[in-house]
C-alpha cells in the first residue's frame, strides 16, 4: 500500500508541469476553493489568458488553482489545434468552480465524463469567449456526449453547452473580425444595483470584435453591453451604425438531474484583451459571484498581474509553438 501511494504522488509530480500547472492558495478569501481553469481553444491564446488568471486568483484572492491544457500526447507540447485530448480534467472532481475557455473541442468519453459529472451536480461555471461554441462532436456523433455539439438538436440541449449551459451558442461576428475592437458599456441600471460583478469596472476595451447574440437563453441579467469599434485601439471610435450586443452576462442553469448552478459568461477575454485591468476586474468578480462570494466582492479587487506578462496576438496558426505548460506558468 505504501508502494502504490508513494507510485501515485511520483506520478501525479510527474504530470504537475507536463500536463498542466497548478497555483497554490495564498492568505485572501478563496480560503483554499478549488478552481479548475480548462483552456484549448485555436485562435484568441487561451492557453496564455488562463495562467493570467489562476495566478491573480491564487496569490491575490486565495484560491486553489489548476489550468488545463490542449496537448498533443505525441509531442507533450501544448497544442490547441489539438482538439481531443485535455489531460486532467479529473480536477474537476474536486473543484468548486470551472472557468472555460474552448473552441470546437471533442474529447474522449474518459476525459468529457468528468465535465458532465460536474454539471450534473449544478456546480458554477465560467465562460470565456468561444466557450460559447466550446465543443463540436463530428468524429463520433455516437458518444454519449454528443449533445454538448454547439448545434445540437437533442430535444432540451438544443444548442449544446454553449446555449444551454452559458446561454449562447456561436451565431457570427457581429463586428468585423480582426479589423473591429468592442468597447464594453456598464448597463447603468446594474451598475446603480451595485451588481457585484461590476465593482471597480468602468473602462473595458478590448481587440476582438463583438459576437453576434439572439435572446440569451435561460433568464439571464446582461452586465455589459459591447459596441464595435472603428479599428483595433482604445482610441478607435464607435461604430455607431452597429447596434450593442450582449457581451457579459450572468444567469443559472439546471442540470438533467436537476441541480441548479450559477453562471457568469462573457465574450471578451483572448490573451491580448486581459491587458485591460478592468476586464481582468470584470472575469475575477465573476468567480467570486458565481461562487456565492458575492459579499466579498471589495470595492476594487486585486487584479495586478504578476510579473511579465507579453500576450500574443490572435490568430490561427499563431500559438507559440514547442512549450508545455510549465512554460506558461
Amino acid at each position: 500500500m505504501f508502494f502504490l501511494a508513494f507510485t501515485s504522488l511520483q506520478l501525479a509530480q510527474a504530470q504537475q508541469g507536463t500536463e498542466w500547472i497548478s497555483y497554490e492558495p495564498a492568505e485572501g478569501p478563496g480560503n483554499g476553493k478549488h478552481i479548475v481553469l480548462v483552456s484549448g481553444d485555436e485562435e484568441y491564446r487561451s492557453e496564455e489568458a488562463l495562467p493570467l488568471l489562476a495566478e491573480i486568483l491564487a496569490k491575490h484572492h486565495g484560491f486553489k488553482t489548476t489550468v488545463l491544457f490542449a496537448i498533443d500526447p505525441e509531442t507533450g507540447h501544448v497544442d490547441p489545434e489539438h482538439q481531443t485530448n485535455i489531460p486532467g480534467l479529473e480536477h474537476l472532481q474536486s473543484a468548486d468552480l470551472m472557468v472555460i475557455f474552448t473552441r470546437f473541442r471533442e474529447l474522449p468519453d474518459e476525459q468529457m465524463k468528468y465535465i458532465h459529472e460536474y454539471l450534473q451536480a449544478g456546480k458554477p461555471v465560467v465562460g470565456m469567449r468561444t466557450a460559447t461554441h466550446a465543443f463540436m462532436y463530428k468524429r463520433n456523433p455516437d458518444s454519449p456526449y454528443a449533445h454538448y455539439d454547439f448545434r445540437s438538436t437533442e430535444r432540451g440541449w438544443e444548442d449544446g453547452f454553449g446555449r444551454q449551459i452559458l446561454g449562447e451558442t456561436w451565431i457570427d461576428h457581429h463586428g468585423v473580425h480582426a479589423e473591429e475592437g468592442t468597447r464594453g458599456i456598464i448597463d447603468g441600471i446594474k451598475e446603480r444595483e451595485n451588481h457585484a460583478i461590476l465593482r471597480g469596472v468602468q473602462d473595458i476595451w478590448g481587440e476582438t470584435d463583438v459576437y453576434g447574440t439572439r435572446e440569451l437563453h435561460g433568464d439571464p441579467e446582461v452586465l455589459v453591453w459591447g459596441l464595435s469599434t472603428e479599428g483595433m485601439t482604445p482610441e478607435s471610435p464607435i461604430n455607431w451604425k452597429k447596434s450593442a450586443m450582449p457581451v457579459a452576462w450572468i444567469k443559472e442553469y439546471t442540470s438533467d438531474q436537476g441541480n441548479t448552478g450559477r453562471v457568469f459568461t462573457t465574450t471578451m477575454g483572448a490573451s491580448i484583451e486581459l491587458v485591460s485591468e478592468d476586464l481582468r476586474r470584470l472575469i475575477v468578480n465573476g468567480c467570486y459571484w458565481a461562487l456565492h462570494m458575492d459579499h466579498q466582492i471589495p470595492e476594487e479587487s486585486n487584479v495586478e498581474i504578476i510579473g511579465d506578462y507579453d500576450p500574443t496576438m490572435f490568430g490561427f496558426g499563431d500559438h507559440k509553438k514547442g512549450l508545455t505548460p510549465s512554460d506558461f506558468k
